[in-house]
């Protein structure tokens, strides 16, 4: 195995890691992050295998974990029942409890809201002048939907994107103190105005998504209230974040590579939003521990190691795809990994393609004369990918 460095704060990694990926390929599917301190596969083929190898997992191993600083304690306390950190036989009873109340049923349902949501901000946005996109239209709607799925106000929206964008900040390889803090403080406001809005709920059902947990949690199997409000808490966060960042990329793809509207029709959009999340997918990089000793392309692990798993790099590899870096709505649709695989595949991907799928057309049947107003820039926030503005006129 060999080693290779690239730091993810490098300003021309952070605009296109897809150069690093594609040097680092040509070293072999594993190499080792000088960076990051752990191999990282890079193939699909890789990629895929250890994201379903039950011998790697996203739970550290008890014997190896580090004591908690007091001060960051209210995070990490939210954090131990995030489905998303969790393994068998928690992952599986959290998992099934949420899929039971999160149903495709319920998520097909949403299409219409999504279409009049897009469909208010498309004729809102302003003509005669540059605007931001990603402001104006790419960021409400996933955090409005997702308020009323759970049945939270839309109102608080604003507090909500506050909270969720200072909490992420706790997956950045560059966090500082200041960030730190801003997080536990945030932490503490979420978990306060759910755990209000549970007790309402228990006293006041309503068809929502957090009635429906709490009736999931008390017919038997049972999700106990700070489940609960873990898992609502990840549904916001990631149900905004990914979701925003895959908007605005799919929108910037589009624009740059001037899409046909006829790739936004209805029997072709669901080809067109699997492209974007191949081509430009909102989250690059997952960890996975080893749970025993396991050789695997050509290294073996031990118990404890960690490995990254390069999802952008995987929908990038030239031996899955024909001219990977091609953006090309019309290529026939082969699995990627932008939401996973395995075990912890993505519970909202249903959600964030829906959202995908109807928006856009949406977007763009309003405003066909759009088209960019500067150099789109992603933010410094690697391993999400996402843009920090899209600048647009039309």
């Amino acid at each position: 195995m060999q080693t290779i460095q690239q730091s993810p704060t490098d300003p021309a990694f952070v605009q296109n890691p897809y150069a690093f990926y594609h040097r680092a390929r040509a070293l072999g599917p594993l190499v080792f992050w000088a960076d990051y301190g752990m191999p990282a596969a890079l193939s699909a083929a890789l990629v895929n295998t250890i994201l379903r190898d039950r011998r790697f997992g996203r739970e550290e191993p008890a014997e190896l974990r580090q004591p908690i600083p007091a001060a960051l304690a209210p995070f990490y306390a939210v954090e131990a029942h995030s489905m998303l950190e969790l393994e068998p036989p928690r992952h599986t009873r959290l998992r099934s409890l949420v899929l039971r109340a999160f149903t495709s049923r319920r998520i097909a349902a949403l299409a219409p809201e999504i279409a009049a949501l897009a469909a208010e901000l498309a004729a809102a946005l302003p003509e005669g002048e540059a605007f931001d996109l990603l402001d104006r239209f790419c960021t409400p709607i996933p955090v409005r939907i997702i308020a009323r799925l759970l049945g939270v106000p839309e109102s608080m929206a604003p507090e909500l994107l506050a909270w969720s964008h200072a909490m992420v900040k706790m997956y950045l390889p560059q966090r500082s103190p200041a960030m730190e803090a801003a997080a536990v403080q945030a932490t503490q406001d979420f978990v306060a105005f759910l755990r209000g809005y549970v007790e309402e709920r228990r006293s006041r059902p309503a068809d929502d998504l957090i009635t429906h947990l709490i009736a999931a949690e008390e017919a038997g199997e049972r999700l106990s209230t700070d489940e609960l409000i873990t898992t609502c808490i990840l549904l916001l966060n990631a149900g905004h974040e990914a979701t925003v960042h895959s908007l605005g990329n799919g929108a910037k793809a589009l624009l740059e590579h001037r899409t046909p509207a006829a790739m936004l029709a209805p029997d072709r959009i669901g080809g067109t939003v699997e492209e974007i999340l191949r081509w430009d997918p909102p989250l690059h990089l997952f960890t996975r521990f080893a749970y025993e000793p396991v050789e695997i392309a050509g290294h073996t692990f031990a118990r404890g190691d960690r490995v990254a798993l390069l999802l952008g790099a995987a929908n990038r590899d030239p031996k899955v795809w024909d001219a990977p870096d091609r953006f090309d709505p019309a290529r026939p649709e082969t699995a990627h990994v932008a939401f996973g695989a395995g075990l912890h595949f993505c519970v909202g991907a249903p959600l964030a393609r829906l959202e995908l799928q109807v928006a856009l057309p949406v977007l763009f049947a309003a405003r066909p004369g759009l088209k960019l107003a500067g150099k789109p820039r992603y933010g410094d926030t690697y391993h999400f990918h996402g843009l920090e503005r899209l600048m647009v006129t039309g």
